[in-house]
């Protein structure tokens, strides 16, 4: 694991949580009521409160999202015991490093001393501050260059970096062994210089990741990441890395040699088959590296080895359905078929008989010797109830009942059949609040919520979005069968920042709108749709990038100051290689 001693490498930055906690934080006990610990989360005029046991130790956290859900479902009066939350906090001790903490998935963190009581907490403000700090001290100090060479060079894969000319400005040791390129030698070169049959270049200019590709390198096939740099919403440069990621990269891998293949020895009218390995591997489709979808991927993985009930969440075209069929595939389900009810498309009066079927003569046009409902054609498999909250009111008392008693009769039947089917259910409503509202069970709510997953939108993780770009815009040039096509860095930008309230579903249309109607290989900001455009107000720096730039541009003035306008001295004064330098004097209109 790489190590940075935080002491060599900032002196000025304590990088410790007991520097940054708030300290001694204002705790509820387990057995408080509702109504009380309402009260004092609003006198305080915070988002949340930890929860402590009898010996101060913590034991959860309540927020104030929790205890409206509390609230509307009349619970005022009730312990907190029942509402709190027991997984989104992480306990860490005074004396530990924020650099080790920043990237966990946790939105609160809990200090505790050597007897486990509660002394300070953490919020992701705080981890922000610090982090913050940390970076400011790096960059206005000579060790920059230092902290960057020290995590080059620990990495086993090899890492090269480019600025957005395709310049390489790094270049580790690991990579220069591999090609036989010296580290001096490549920096300050194009990177098609360096490296042969690179696309870094490319992805340093549009923006366009590319993950697990076949690059052959000294006759070679090496498996290579080309990642780009985002900074202030700008693209800067991309990031390129051999790299291996296991059986899953192995399969995709294999997946494009067979395709690459067959397409080779198919006839001109014959279309090439094949089938996938990863065909059945539902949640290596799901797209994103962010930290929300690796959280919401582990959970998946944890819940599909259990037979409990999950109650899927998120607004339309999230993928609600894949993150279902991920967790029939990784189940001992998986043998069974995995059956799709929409509960919004089904007409109230035919409800009962398409969920449970119906005998020969149940009603007038039933059908000779009766048909199977969708229960019964899931058997051994997983049935999955989409928008359920979309389903009447008749319909959820009797759905109740087949939860609990784990079997149900066909229409116009009288013997009873067994529920032998896993049960997913999803939606895009607000449940509690149908639940609050009477148009909702209680019961049938608490009877499928048993784990809740629910999927963020969209617009709440960004990183996601050129991931998405990358693959559905490959996909969609081979559906149309035209010449595959790129994005330029600003039309990326500009869909990073757009707000998809279609989510998932409303970026593909709009992938394969410009696939279709752009007639050139390069899709540019002209090419996007007006509505989209017009959402995008980036054009007005924030206070805060302003006060960025003010301040790069003073410590820039400094050093040159320092050095007497010496490039070379600046450069290394800074930490950072004359290429970056003259880029920077030029942004700030110091080059004359």
């Amino acid at each position: 694991m790489l190590q940075i001693n935080s002491q060599e490498l900032g002196k000025e930055v304590e990088v410790r949580v007991e520097r940054w906690m708030i300290p001694n934080p204002k705790a509820v006990h387990l057995e408080e009521k509702v109504n009380v610990t309402a009260e004092i989360l609003c006198s305080l005029q915070v988002d949340c409160l930890p929860i402590v046991g009898s010996s101060m130790n913590p034991v959860g956290i309540m927020t104030s999202k929790m205890l409206l859900q509390a609230f509307l479902i009349g619970a005022t009066e009730e312990s907190i015991f029942n509402y709190i939350s027991k997984d989104d906090f992480y306990i860490v001790r005074a004396s530990e490093s924020i650099l080790e903490l920043y990237n966990l998935t946790y939105n609160y963190f809990l200090v505790t001393d050597e007897k486990h009581q509660l002394i300070g907490m953490l919020t992701r403000k705080e981890i922000l501050q610090c982090l913050t700090s940390y970076i400011e001290e790096l960059n206005q100090t000579s060790h920059t260059a230092e902290v960057l060479d020290v995590i080059l060079d620990s990495a086993y894969e090899g890492v090269a970096v480019v600025n957005q000319e395709g310049i390489v400005i790094e270049f580790n040791e690991a990579y220069s062994r591999f090609t036989g390129v010296g580290q001096k030698d490549a920096i300050g070169r194009p990177v098609q210089e360096v490296i042969e049959n690179t696309n870094l270049h490319n992805t340093a200019k549009n923006g366009m990741p590319e993950r697990g590709v076949i690059q052959y390198i000294q006759g070679q096939p090496m498996v290579v990441h080309r990642i780009p740099i985002w900074k202030n919403e700008k693209l800067v440069g991309a990031i390129g890395m051999l790299i291996f990621e296991g059986v899953t990269e192995l399969y995709r891998i294999y997946d494009r040699f067979l395709e690459k293949t067959m397409q080779s020895t198919a006839g001109e009218n014959e279309k090439p088959k094949q089938e996938s390995l990863l065909e059945n591997v539902s949640i290596e489709r799901i797209i994103g590296t962010s930290e929300q979808i690796a959280h919401l991927k582990r959970i998946t993985r944890k819940v599909a080895k259990t037979d409990a009930t999950v109650l899927i969440t998120g607004e339309s075209g999230t993928g609600k359905e894949m993150f279902a069929k991920s967790i029939h595939e990784l189940s001992h389900f998986k043998q069974g078929p995995f059956i799709s009810v929409n509960c919004g498309a089904i007409p109230e009066q035919l409800f009962e008989s398409e969920l449970f079927g119906y005998e020969e003569g149940a009603f007038t046009g039933a059908k000779k010797g009766g048909k199977p409902g969708k229960l019964e054609l899931a058997e051994g498999g997983t049935i999955f109830l989409d928008e359920i909250g979309e389903m009447p009111q008749i319909m959820q008392t009797k759905l109740l009942r087949v939860l609990q008693e784990k079997e149900f009769e066909r229409v116009g039947g009288i013997r009873k059949k067994q529920l032998k089917a896993r049960v997913v259910v999803a939606t895009n409503r607000d449940l509690l609040e149908m639940v609050s509202a009477g148009s909702f069970r209680e019961d049938l709510y608490y009877r499928i919520n048993v784990i809740e997953i629910s999927i963020p939108p969209l617009r709440e993780r960004p990183t996601d979005i050129p991931l998405l770009i990358s693959y559905y815009l490959t996909n969609l040039c081979k559906k149309y069968q035209v010449p595959e096509k790129e994005i330029t860095a600003e039309a990326m930008s500009v869909f990073m920042r757009y707000t998809w309230y279609g989510n998932i579903r409303e970026l593909v249309n709009t992938l394969e709108k410009l696939v279709i109607l752009t007639e050139t290989r390069i899709i540019d900001i002209h090419h996007i749709p007006n509505y989209i455009k017009r959402s995008d107000f980036t054009g007005i720096p924030s206070l805060i990038q302003q006060e960025v730039i003010d301040k790069e541009k003073e410590v820039l003035k400094k050093v040159l100051e320092e050095t007497g306008g010496n490039k070379t001295r600046s450069a290394e004064k800074l930490g950072i290689h004359r290429t970056t330098l003259y880029k920077k004097l030029r942004k700030h209109g110091l080059d004359k």
